[in-house]
């Protein structure tokens, strides 16, 4: 539950800001954050699944 909560927080949170990062750049935020926002959402979430996962086995 942790892991999934963790990883709804940043979808959020890269989901509002990398947009606007992009639209300053001079980007389109439309087509270029979907790469951005993906990647981060995938990266937290297998990173917080597999360390709670080894906290809770050495405990």
């Amino acid at each position: 539950w942790l892991a999934m909560a963790a990883s709804c927080g940043i979808a959020g949170m890269v989901g509002a800001g990398v947009p606007q990062v992009l639209k300053r750049a001079g980007a389109d935020p439309a087509t270029a954050s979907s790469i951005f926002l993906t990647k981060a959402t995938d990266v937290v979430s297998l990173a917080m699944f597999l360390g709670l996962a080894a906290w809770l086995v050495a405990r």
